[in-house]
């Protein structure tokens, strides 16, 4: 038996597919809601448990929280993956942007 497209995706995937689900679904069912309303708002979800999940374990001398360690270093790397996640968007350039060359 082949396995469904769904099945077929990591974790991470099915996530992310989740959440745009779920902004979709919103957006759908408040017909006046505004898209970057929505979009905050599931974007402060996902913050805030990206920040709950990363909390180190309380041993100061863990290795494996060694980068958690201070919320100065969590916002970095929260930072980072952000961006990384931005950038492989399909959505990160489009045609309107402002620095796009037209001929």
């Amino acid at each position: 038996m082949k396995a469904s497209p769904e099945q077929d995706l990591s974790l991470f995937d099915k996530t992310a597919a989740q959440a745009v689900e779920l902004g979709n679904r919103i957006l759908d069912e408040n017909e006046d809601a505004d898209p970057w309303d929505v979009a905050s708002g599931v974007l402060a979800g996902a913050v805030h448990f990206w920040l709950y999940s990363r909390q180190p374990c309380g041993d100061p001398h863990c290795d494996s929280c060694t980068e958690v360690s201070t919320a100065e270093q969590r916002l970095r790397l929260l930072i980072e993956e952000v961006k990384q996640s931005a950038e492989e968007s399909d959505y990160y350039h489009t045609p309107n942007d402002a620095n796009v060359g037209r001929a």
